[in-house]
């Protein structure tokens, strides 16, 4: 059952080097129940995570808080001019600030591919910070050709006209992933990846409207891909991972994905028995997060973040 929910509220955060960082809270963050945090993927934003995140809040016997995050140079954050500074460590520092400027306890953190990262880097960094982690199609084990597919686009989207340019461009970019995907969702897709660009200075001589659509990333963040070579295979993230040991973790796999494959699922649940794994079938990297079975697999699991061995344990599990 749903509460009904109000809207959510838009909070800025101001970066350790003064960037503001744009955040989405859903529902209140005195909400008793365990909070979520929501980071999403290299190039994506917090609106990848609306809907997830409404149905989460707005559970009528145990509503809380989720919060969800646009990184530096995505959505509605500030753009850096430094483009070296899309880079892990950086980005890590600014999910700290927002965490201890928004007061946010113990939670369990949703990430999207980078977002995931972030997610068990934060382990390491504060484990205190995390009472479990949904890991959106990545892990330990990052394939390279994946990542090659990612930086080839990476910004170098073109500038479509209309969203429904833009649909039809995702669709040609990600159809092979993600096959079974509407007219309406990849629209829905568009308008999450495109905006409006802001107007020119002065209408007054010659600026005003601009035309066309733009990507709602800052095509600098191509910077924190250079490093990919065919030649050179990602280097395993077994420490960081291993740095969730005593936390309840969930892996999501899309079963189109070339970034998590098979194998590295597997990798990944031998090293932990008490693994919690969904494979979303006819999507590849990374899963949606909005069909009704899989936002109810994660309601579930974050109720076994919460209630660990049965016992209600409040905000602060006290048996993680």
């Amino acid at each position: 059952m749903m509460a009904v929910m109000p809207k959510p509220v838009s909070h800025f955060v101001t970066a350790p080097d003064g960037l503001r960082l744009y955040t989405r809270i859903y529902g209140s963050l005195l909400a008793p129940a365990l909070p979520v945090v929501c980071l999403a993927g290299l190039t994506r934003n917090s609106a990848d995570f609306d809907v997830l995140a409404s149905v989460l809040a707005s559970d009528a016997k145990r509503p809380r808080a989720v919060i969800t995050l646009d990184s530096r140079g995505r959505g509605r954050s500030d753009y850096d001019s430094q483009a070296r500074n899309y880079s892990l460590p950086v980005e890590l520092a600014d999910l700290i600030a927002v965490l201890t400027a928004l007061e946010i306890p113990p939670a369990v953190f949703i990430g999207t591919s980078r977002g995931g990262i972030l997610a068990m880097l934060l382990a390491v960094a504060r484990p205190s910070a995390v009472a479990g982690v949904v890991l959106n199609d990545i892990g330990p084990m990052i394939e390279t050709r994946g990542l090659l597919r990612i930086k080839s686009y990476v910004g170098r989207l073109p500038q479509p006209q209309s969203f429904e340019d833009g649909a039809e461009f995702l669709r040609r970019l990600f159809g092979n992933q993600f096959p079974k995907l509407s007219d309406e969702d990849w629209m829905a897709f568009a308008r999450r990846s495109f905006e409006e660009p802001p107007p020119l200075p002065s209408a007054g001589s010659g600026g005003g409207k601009r035309s066309g659509l733009v990507a709602t990333y800052d095509p600098g963040i191509a910077k924190a891909l250079e490093g990919v070579d065919a030649e050179q295979p990602v280097p395993p993230l077994w420490n960081e991972f291993d740095s969730l040991v005593r936390r309840p973790v969930m892996v999501i796999r899309g079963a189109n994905s070339d970034v998590l494959t098979a194998a590295g699922l597997a990798a990944i649940a031998a090293r932990r028995p008490d693994l919690e794994v969904l494979e979303v079938p006819d999507q590849g990297h990374a899963p949606l997060l909005v069909e009704n079975e899989v936002i109810s697999r994660i309601g579930a699991f974050i109720a076994r973040c919460e209630f660990p061995h049965g016992a209600a344990t409040g905000r602060n599990p006290t048996a993680l």
